[in-house]
């Protein structure tokens, strides 16, 4: 597991990489825009595309983490076994989930690469923004099936 960890921390590091050149990239567009009136072309497409990537990227470490949002409504007085039981059979589904989500990104991926399809501006090819998508996706899938198998720490362990 320190191993998966580490690709979802690299991963969560490529995308803060990737917000901070969104940021730069809109504050100089802004600037530009509001002092000489010139602006980026295309500054709202590439936004577009660095945050689905970022989103996409941030997913395995806040799998690592358990840092997703857990509704425990009806589980608030449930045994710690139980409760114990039921996060890893989230973790099963949510692995299940991005299993299926990896494959059609990947499907998707590969018929942007087939028909040459960009954005509207700039015509960046959209195949680039799932070529780093499907990775990190299905790291989150690799992870959330360890932690359903493995459980999600020491006192987890069969």
């Amino acid at each position: 597991m320190r191993f998966l960890e580490a690709l979802a921390k690299l991963c969560a590091i490529l995308a803060g990489v990737l917000l901070t050149f969104i940021t730069l990239m809109t504050c100089a567009s802004l600037i530009g825009r509001n002092t000489t009136g010139t602006t980026l072309v295309g500054d709202f497409e590439l936004t577009g595309v660095a945050t689905g990537a970022a989103i996409a990227l941030f997913l395995p470490w806040a799998q690592a983490t358990r840092a997703n949002i857990i509704v425990d409504f009806f589980t608030a007085r449930a045994g710690t076994g139980t409760t114990r039981t039921l996060d890893r059979f989230g973790a099963l589904l949510l692995a299940i989930a991005m299993a299926l989500l990896t494959w059609r990104t990947s499907v998707g991926g590969l018929n942007a690469w087939e028909t040459g399809s960009g954005t509207m501006m700039l015509g960046f090819p959209e195949w680039m923004v799932y070529a780093v998508m499907v990775p990190s996706i299905a790291l989150t899938a690799v992870i959330g099936l360890v932690q359903a198998v493995q459980g999600f720490g020491p006192e987890d362990r069969p």
